[in-house]
């Protein structure tokens, strides 16, 4: 860990990273370095996408700041707070929905605070006002399997915001749905989002994701993944794809990949070779 001399460099922000790295099954034969330096400060209420290669530790950074992993160098903050473990205040959301199949909707949405030994009462009216948010009161007493992949991730986001987080950190949550799908649930989460107040993190691969959400995009470089660019968006929402300057940024960030992807394919090439 760093030296208490880090602590000088926290701040109010929702989240700071300050020297953050990561090395898996560090000390073996099997180490590999994810992540390296990584400086990063998220405001109050800010839409912040992680953009980079596959492999380039996006997703693990998600994990050290939802304090489900610990990272092998740096400090990592919220709202001043170290972090040392995982906390309501910061909640994850995967690619996969993992709801529980022999769960309601809106045991899935309580499950935390059933944890926590809320009273069903309580439970059911917390879950209710996190479904409405998401546009889907009337699946309050279905199953999972009666609902659309779309459906599913929106009661993975009322899940998440039955919480109350003050960061919703999300890894890929859109990457398995259709174009269509895609753009809609894009759209839904900017309303979410707005009417929570709370800071996002979003991992994507796709730059068209990244143009449509972002205040700013932090450009991740191959592993092991470090800042490459931070890039702000001025555009304001909702944003037309089309329009000149959505184009100017989707070659701009098209452009700071490049390379960077280049590199990622040739190490995977070089792995699978050896």
């Amino acid at each position: 860990m760093a030296s208490d001399s880090y602590a000088d460099w926290s701040s109010q922000d929702a989240v700071v990273c300050r020297g953050v790295g990561k090395t898996w099954a560090a000390g073996t034969a099997r180490a590999h370095e994810a992540l390296r330096g990584i400086d990063l400060d998220v405001a109050p209420g800010e839409f912040v996408v992680l953009l980079g290669p596959s492999g380039c530790g996006k997703s693990t950074l998600l994990y050290l700041i939802a304090g489900l992993e610990r990272q092998t160098a740096g400090r990592i903050w919220a709202f001043r707070d170290p972090v040392e473990g995982p906390s309501p205040d910061r909640s994850l959301i995967f690619q996969e929905t993992s709801l529980f199949p022999w769960l309601t909707v809106w045991q899935n949405v309580s499950f935390g605070l059933s944890i926590r030994g809320a009273p069903e009462a309580e439970r059911r009216a917390v879950a209710r006002e996190a479904l409405a948010r998401v546009g889907l009161s009337e699946a309050m007493d279905k199953r999972p399997d009666e609902l659309s992949g779309g459906m599913r991730q929106r009661v993975a986001v009322a899940r998440a915001l039955a919480m109350r987080p003050k960061v919703l950190l999300m890894d890929e949550p859109f990457a398995a749905l259709d174009v269509q799908t895609r753009a809609k649930m894009q759209d839904f989460l900017l309303d979410v989002w707005r009417d929570s107040g709370a800071s996002v993190l979003f991992v994507t691969h796709h730059i068209d994701e990244a143009v449509a959400l972002a205040d700013r995009v932090v450009v991740f470089t191959a592993r092991p993944g470090r800042i490459k660019s931070i890039i702000p968006v001025t555009l304001p929402r909702p944003r037309d794809p089309f329009a000149p300057e959505s184009e100017a940024l989707r070659r701009l960030l098209t452009e700071e990949l490049k390379g960077e992807v280049d590199r990622a394919f040739a190490e995977q090439e070089a792995l699978a070779a050896g």
